[in-house]
């Protein structure tokens, strides 16, 4: 029986307007009268999870910045650090796309920006992503441990515009496409995938005992790591191809017919 439900955000349980599914609280009481845990898994800061699902934080296993940080009932489950040096070199490196391009250094506290970039055109994605962000003048001016270094294309055209310029760090990094305006980078290896066997192994839990649903390459390996993966109607077509199933699109509302499928199916 399946013991841990997780879920990518945008594009995959949020409708396009940032909404929640209708039906989504009585999902959840279901779910938690069954004994199931729901387990938010986001590109999205901890803290802008832990705001969405304010009257869930107790009961909610929070995977943030793409498995980076792991929160459950307010207490760090895990966490995996990009590491100074490699932060700063990432930073160095890319500084000719800040034209174009946003750039977030997300620590285990707080989520920065520089504050040249701190305009209306990317305030509205720093906010909806990163729900405690500061402003700063100079990189070196954070004291907080880096998880994650990400980059927005406001085009929307992250593949040609953000990609081929941070590709270079694939052989010591993880760089993955997180949507069509975003890219992300952690330490090699971790993603949301990596948190979820991380979960696993900590709580003595089985793949087969774990579903999940995606939609962009960052859930790529996430859905790897459970029996019952669900790729949505509008996932990325190398994200379907990696799931075992697929459900309806996010405006449909194609989690709560995943998980209604899987209790149907006897497996909740």
């Amino acid at each position: 029986m399946i013991k841990i439900i997780f879920s990518d955000m945008d594009g995959t349980l949020l409708t396009s307007k940032n909404e929640l599914p209708d039906g989504f609280d009585e999902m959840i009481a279901e779910l938690k009268s069954r004994g199931v845990i729901f387990a938010p898994s986001s590109g999205r800061q901890y803290f802008s999870l832990r705001k969405t699902f304010a009257k869930y934080e107790n009961d909610f296993l929070f995977l943030g910045d793409n498995g980076t940080l792991v929160v459950y009932k307010g207490e760090e489950v895990i966490s995996s650090p990009l590491g100074l040096s490699a932060a700063k070199k990432v930073l160095e490196v890319t500084e000719p796309l800040k034209e174009n391009i946003l750039r977030v250094y997300s620590g285990k506290k707080n989520a920065y920006i520089l504050r040249e970039q701190d305009i209306p055109e990317y305030q509205f994605e720093t906010n909806k992503y990163y729900e405690q962000n500061v402003a700063v003048d100079d990189w070196s001016e954070i004291e907080d441990t880096p998880i994650k270094i990400s980059f927005f294309d406001k085009t929307g055209d992250a593949a040609k515009n953000i990609y081929p310029h941070v590709a270079q760090f694939e052989k010591d990094l993880q760089v993955v496409l997180a949507s069509s305006q975003w890219v992300d980078i952690t330490s090699q290896g971790v993603s949301k995938g990596s948190a979820v066997k991380s979960i696993q192994r900590l709580w003595n839990i089985k793949p087969e005992e774990c579903a999940a649903f995606g939609d962009f390459m960052n859930d790529y390996e996430m859905l790897q790591s459970v029996e019952y993966s669900f790729a949505m109607a509008n996932a990325y077509p190398e994200v379907k191809k990696v799931a075992k199933f697929e459900t309806l699109s996010n405006e449909d509302f194609g989690v709560i017919a995943g998980i209604k499928k899987l209790i149907d199916d006897g497996l909740i």
